[in-house]
């Protein structure tokens, strides 16, 4: 049975160690007020994975790549069913330690550092807030390597984020990336080989953490280095979003054979999280229904436009393109015209309703999905006439 608490941030460090001196296995949840999310794995009290917060496609990246010189990101590709699971980037490291493509020293090294991040990441984005967490014993995952003792963690922990405290950063996250605002004025203040160093570096790609990584320094140092620079505006930190992991933006069923598939209606999903499109396929092709998931928004229009669906499904707030322009511009198209477009919306503000019609909405249903709207939505847009036609019956009258 899971419970679920509800605690300030200056039990976090009590509960995890009495978690460890319980020898607990399985997965704690962790969410703060600001809706940021953490889970932290555990067998016999032993931290064995941690992963959350807003970056963890940069996180996997500065440690798979910045530390291993012949892996290239955009060369590595998750599972799209491994991306509905919290523990993904778990999986990807898995993946390529049974690929012979990081040994075992390099992917213990990795999985610590990586956990280390979290466990700080989680440190500053719950102080001052109210936490909720939620123990899943029934979660557990597999580890092919011994790793550090969970109080070693803990301990990193407690001393990394006090260290950053005592040196006024609080409010400095090691995910802002750098850029060099002024260049002349950092001229004058270093000698020609480190500003050489520090304007290669400090190019708005790289953020303290990857600074910290590249330089081989730790990023109190990193950040007190620059701490100076930033003060006096030469040097600025922005928040950027997180980057993206490959994976195979279209998946189909394979249930029936190509013939009768090609007969069956198309169903679309434009959601750049992979839970819900997941959750979304699940429910879809289950039924004997195809479906079409798309997680880049950029990439939305051609792979719509390529593969012409029946009804779309529609994020509103997506990175890069939202969904209200993506609805903007089907609807321009004359074989979208007539589409019906849901949009799937976390909020049930009526300002994003009225919007969202003005530019073309058909309809609603909102986050999280329930299997039961989804299955309304089919049932009403998807005509008896058009599912008659095909060589194999399709049920839409659900039953669960």
């Amino acid at each position: 049975m899971n419970n679920v608490y509800l605690f300030t941030s200056n039990h976090l460090f009590k509960e995890l160690d009495n978690l460890i001196q319980l020898q607990y296995s399985g997965k704690l949840e962790i969410s703060n007020s600001k809706k940021h999310n953490w889970c932290l794995y555990f067998i016999h009290g032993q931290i064995i994975w941690a992963t959350g917060g807003t970056q963890a496609c940069r996180r996997l990246r500065r440690h798979l790549v910045f530390n291993i010189y012949h892996l290239k990101w955009q060369e590595i590709v998750a599972e799209i069913e491994d991306l509905a699971l919290d523990y993904w980037d778990y999986l990807l490291i898995g993946k390529l330690y049974k690929q012979n493509r990081i040994s075992q020293v390099q992917t213990k090294s990795i999985v610590e550092n990586i956990i280390r991040e979290v466990l700080f990441n989680l440190a500053q984005n719950i102080h001052g807030n109210n936490l909720i967490y939620q123990q899943v014993k029934d979660e557990i995952i597999a580890l092919p390597i011994n790793l550090t003792n969970a109080n070693m963690f803990l301990k990193y922990m407690q001393e990394s984020w006090l260290n950053w405290v005592k040196s006024g950063l609080t409010s400095i996250s090691p995910d802002l990336v750098a850029v060099l605002r002024q260049p002349e004025l950092l001229q004058q203040e270093v000698t020609p080989l480190v500003y050489k160093n520090l304007e290669r570096l400090i190019n708005g790609q790289n953020s303290l953490w990857d600074l910290s990584v590249t330089m081989k320094q730790n990023v109190l140092q990193i950040t007190r280095s620059l701490l100076p620079f930033i003060r006096q505006g030469i040097v600025e930190l922005i928040t950027v979003p997180d980057i993206r992991v490959q994976v195979n933006s279209v998946v189909f069923p394979q249930k029936l054979g190509a013939t009768n598939q090609a007969n069956l209606p198309l169903i679309a999903c434009v959601d750049d999280s992979p839970q819900i499109c997941k959750t979304m396929e699940q429910i879809i092709s289950g039924k004997g229904l195809r479906f079409i998931g798309i997680h880049d928004s950029l990439q939305a229009l051609p792979i719509l436009i390529q593969n012409k669906p029946n009804l779309i499904f529609l994020d509103l707030i997506m990175p890069a393109v939202n969904g209200y322009e993506i609805c903007s511009q089907l609807r321009k198209i004359s074989i979208f015209a007539q589409t019906p477009i849901v949009i799937l919306t976390g909020s049930d503000g009526v300002f994003d309703r009225m919007r969202s019609k003005v530019f073309g909405a058909t309809e609603f249903i909102s986050k999280p999905v329930d299997k039961h709207q989804v299955q309304k939505i089919l049932n009403k847009y998807l005509s008896r006439q058009d599912t008659e036609e095909t060589t194999m019956p399709v049920n839409l009258a659900f039953s669960y």
